[in-house]
């Protein structure tokens, strides 16, 4: 069992005894920590909360319990069901309401769940925030309504208001879209990517559409998240079915993934980069990633003239960062794509209508897009410290040893080559040391890892 709890939220396994697992009492504990937060900051006695949820087998269990509690600290609650967690995201602001929570576990295996926790504008709470509800839910010090005053629960369905949305935005052309004629395939990896990805592409005018594991029963047919090696089987699906692209979404469908007609992978890193490539042709503006991110952003970027900026590792630091440069496109390279014209949250559907609208106006196949971006592969790595080992002075070494180069260490350390990086960040629960490099060949991304390895464990004596 696991229970992880952070500034972002609460997240762990389904079962346990409390403090172990998410069990009932961890999960009512954080949501009425949640609604005391809400009602203080909002200085209301009566709040409005949005709960979505994908559709993971513990999600109606866990929803049952987050609405009752809510209810039960008299907050209004707007119960939108199995829901995206950009659709809950654009809920919160429709409904005026004060906060929502999203019960999603993301890219988890379905033996996990969580809550996410969003303010009134719909977006992600920062640390601080976070933090205090922590340190609410530590104090236990809850007081609930009298049966006079329990919160209201009224049911609605955003689904086609996400999609009407989407379908507003000035750079989605459906009439190109339509007239492209696409066979597209969707993976949605039985979750409520396989309620509303479908019915997006038909609105948007696609008539050929291979639904794979698009029904929303929390069973996942593989590994949730989104990777190369978890695609096989869709691969050879998209091949074997001729389509013009495959989208894979994963289970709050909040990271697109692309696979190219023949069943290559497209590359989560470049959803962001194709997706800004078009809207920077159309709207010229800065963009955003984060440090752990493909350098080809900031190469797409420079091509319009504009300005990239790179932000702390974490959607709410993305989104930070966009609002403080005024970007038009940003996101991050796990296949994220946040959109301002639409909301400040990474979103799937948005990042479909965009991409499709591209591949419709450029008039050529998926593979051959990808190959118009310059290439970078990554290597991901990590290396496990002793809990004796001061992890911050290796990374303080490291950025002096460095010094000559570019550095960035506004999230552990990121050193930048001329034609290659390497960003080095340490986990906030284990002596562990994250190191994500990018060079123009897989060969040289994961020389330069293993020598960066070699002289961290130089200077730790290991």
């Amino acid at each position: 069992m696991t229970l992880i709890k952070s500034i972002s939220g609460i997240r762990g396994t389904i079962g346990g005894k409390p403090g172990d697992g998410l069990s009932p009492l961890d999960v009512v504990k954080f949501t009425t920590a949640y609604a005391m937060f809400i009602r203080e900051k909002s200085g209301k006695e009566h709040v409005k909360i949005v709960v979505g949820r994908d559709a993971r087998i513990s999600g109606k269990m866990v929803s049952s319990l987050v609405v009752s509690t809510l209810s039960a600290m008299g907050c209004n609650v707007v119960d939108i069901g199995m829901a995206t967690t950009p659709t809950t995201e654009i809920a919160v602001p429709e409904e005026k309401a004060d906060g929502g929570i999203i019960l999603t576990a993301s890219h988890n295996p379905k033996q996990w769940n969580a809550l996410k926790l969003l303010n009134e504008k719909g977006e992600f709470l920062n640390a601080v925030e976070g933090k205090e509800i922590l340190d609410i839910a530590e104090r236990e010090n809850f007081t609930f309504a009298d049966v006079e005053n329990l919160g209201r629960v009224i049911k609605k369905d955003y689904t086609q208001f996400h999609i009407a949305e989407v379908l507003k935005l000035v750079l989605v052309d459906q009439s190109k879209i339509k007239a492209a004629r696409f066979k597209v395939a969707v993976d949605a990896v039985n979750s409520v990517g396989g309620i509303i990805v479908p019915q997006l592409l038909r609105a948007l005018g696609v008539k050929k559409i291979v639904e794979i594991n698009c029904e929303p029963s929390g069973h996942f047919a593989h590994k949730p998240e989104p990777i190369t090696e978890n695609l096989k089987d869709v691969a050879a699906r998209v091949k074997a079915e001729k389509v013009d692209v495959c989208f894979v979404v994963d289970p709050d469908v909040d990271r697109l993934v692309i696979l190219n007609e023949d069943g290559t992978m497209f590359n989560e890193e470049y959803t962001l980069v194709a997706v800004s490539d078009y809207v920077l042709s159309k709207t010229p503006g800065n963009t955003v990633s984060n440090l752990s991110s493909t350098r080809a952003l900031r190469e797409v970027t420079e091509k319009y003239g504009q300005s990239y900026a790179a932000a702390a590792v974490g959607e709410v630091n993305v989104v930070e960062k966009m609002k403080e440069t005024s970007a038009v496109i940003g996101g991050e390279g796990n296949g994220g794509v946040i959109y301002p014209a639409s909301h400040y949250g990474r979103d799937s559907l948005v990042g479909i209508a965009l991409f499709l609208t591209l591949m419709a106006e450029k008039k050529i196949k998926c593979s051959e897009l990808r190959a118009t971006y310059p290439d970078y592969f990554m290597s991901k790595n990590k290396i496990e410290l002793t809990p004796d080992i001061d992890v911050d002075s290796i990374l303080l070494q490291m950025k002096e040893k460095y010094s000559a180069e570019k550095v960035n260490d506004i999230d552990g350390v990121k050193i930048d080559f001329t034609q290659s990086w390497v960003h080095l960040r340490k986990s906030n629960t284990e002596p562990i040391i994250r190191i994500y490099t990018e060079a123009k060949t897989a060969e040289e991304a994961e020389n330069l890892a293993q020598k960066i390895i070699t002289e961290i464990k130089e200077i730790a004596n290991i």
